[in-house]
């Protein structure tokens, strides 16, 4: 069942651009930006906390926020200025939120060592799964079945939604805590990174993940790695860190070191690909997101604004609800994210 949300009376046929860019940190906003001016258009107020982590809805139509405890959800084509809706149930920082392909069903975790299962019409979650430690990142198999899950201790654990339990547990890098998990898109590949800076990359049997077969081991950063993220294309893998930077790893050379971002002044707790996979956007603690050119290596637009630091992000550029097709084209500079001129 797709979930659908009554209409709030605010709603004023706000336009939407079809690139749709969100960011938010400590300052207590969620900003949303035009892309290609870097003009931000639209100020949220989260005064409930920081903000954890943002997602956007498959279709486009809501952008949710995670705080301490809370989840929100904000209707994005609108111009009320208050959540449409509020999901309660955790009891500590919300590390990781997402969405079911097709908007199903919201997943989150928490420091409170709880990942929760929500449909998103309704404010209670519908499934728990509980650990004795911080969960730091979940994230959802393309199987749409099993959530791959990294927790404070070192340990990551998978649970199958269908059976209703904890299906796998290993711990990669003894009692070192896993900060971000990724899977790629076609569910071939999994990366974890750790508070060490180091990143473990395994192979998936199809359709599922029971089965983690490592296959590349190395020392990223010198520092915490706060992100790792597989391009959409599966071309390469994007890890940001303390130290600074992001580093952008070629998967087919062994994950050499294809380019190192430089710029930000403070940590870099988050980065997020485009769709086609040829730029990056990054938020630091020095208050400013950036526009990667990654074949350039070259930072291409800032999004100022935010008075702390940015903790996450959120990119939509995609076709699905939209009409950024062009952001997709390969080889050709897309419209929404082009160059400063």
């Amino acid at each position: 069942r797709k979930f659908k949300l009554k209409r709030d009376p605010h709603f004023a046929g706000a336009r939407m651009p079809s690139v749709i860019l969100a960011t938010a940190g400590y300052d207590h906003t969620i900003r949303l930006w035009e892309a290609r001016s870097g003009f931000c258009y639209r100020t949220l107020q989260y005064a409930d906390s920081q903000v954890n982590k943002l997602e956007i809805t498959p279709n486009k139509k809501y952008l949710a926020a995670a705080g301490n405890p809370h989840i929100k959800l904000f209707e994005l084509a609108s111009n009320n200025p208050q959540a449409v809706s509020t999901f309660s149930g955790h009891k500590s920082n919300v590390t990781a939120i997402g969405f079911e392909k097709q908007g199903e069903f919201l997943y989150s975790g928490s420091e409170d060592g709880t990942v929760k299962i929500w449909d998103p019409r309704v404010p209670n979650h519908q499934r728990e799964f509980d650990y004795s430690d911080a969960c730091n990142a979940v994230e959802l198999h393309p199987n749409q079945m099993d959530l791959i899950c990294g927790f404070q201790n070192g340990l990551i654990r998978v649970y199958n939604l269908r059976a209703g339990k904890c299906s796998h547990e290993f711990t990669p890098d003894d009692e070192t805590a896993v900060r971000s998990i990724s899977i790629s898109n076609d569910g071939a590949y999994c990366c974890a990174a750790t508070n060490r800076g180091k990143c473990f990359v395994w192979k998936l049997k199809p359709n599922e993940a029971n089965s983690f077969e490592v296959i590349h081991t190395w020392e990223a950063h010198s520092r915490y790695i706060l992100k790792c993220v597989f391009s959409p294309d599966m071309s390469t893998l994007a890890t940001a860190s303390a130290d600074m930077t992001v580093k952008v790893w070629d998967v087919a050379k062994n994950f050499e070191l294809f380019k190192t971002l430089k710029g930000h002044q403070r940590w870099v707790w988050d980065c997020v690909y485009s769709s086609n996979s040829n730029y990056l956007v990054s938020g630091s603690s020095d208050h400013v997101a950036r526009l990667w050119d990654l074949q350039q290596g070259e930072t291409i637009r800032h999004y100022t604004g935010h008075h702390k630091a940015i903790s996450c992000l959120a990119l939509n550029d995609d076709e699905y609800g939209g009409d950024a097709g062009s952001v997709k084209s390969p080889g050709a500079t897309p419209p929404a994210l082009h160059r400063d001129q």
